[in-house]
């Protein structure tokens, strides 16, 4: 495995701060995501859909995966925040013509996270 993909899965930077406690409800923040959104990306129920000390763990778990995602966005725009929410926020042609928060509101976030993964790699689809 190359030693460079391994060491690319995690941010060399917090420049976002959603890692900074209450990682679930700063992600849902960040990218502007209603529980309804949540719910719809997780396939899961509205009402189970809870950012405080009541979320479940497979929720939690999913949603600092996105925030990995955000961290490393953030990384390849030299932190700039304004940046890497507009990236997320823009129609990329490169993702079909969706931006990344809805691929994310589409259930689509591993996908999303292939594909940010792969271009940090240098590597083109």
């Amino acid at each position: 495995m190359n030693t460079n993909a391994l060491l690319n899965t995690v941010p060399t930077h917090n420049y976002l701060h959603l890692m900074d406690g209450n990682t679930p409800k700063k992600v849902a923040e960040f990218l502007d995501l209603s529980r309804n959104d949540i719910s719809k990306a997780m396939k899961m129920d509205k009402e189970h859909v809870r950012l405080d000390d009541q979320i479940t763990k497979d929720l939690k778990r999913r949603l600092y995966e996105i925030a990995n995602i955000c961290e490393l966005m953030a990384g390849y725009f030299d932190g700039d925040i304004k940046k890497t929410a507009l990236w997320f926020n823009i129609k990329n042609p490169a993702l079909g013509g969706i931006s990344p928060r809805d691929m994310i509101r589409y259930g689509r976030y591993k996908k999303l996270e292939l594909f940010i993964r792969n271009a940090l790699a240098g590597i083109h689809p």
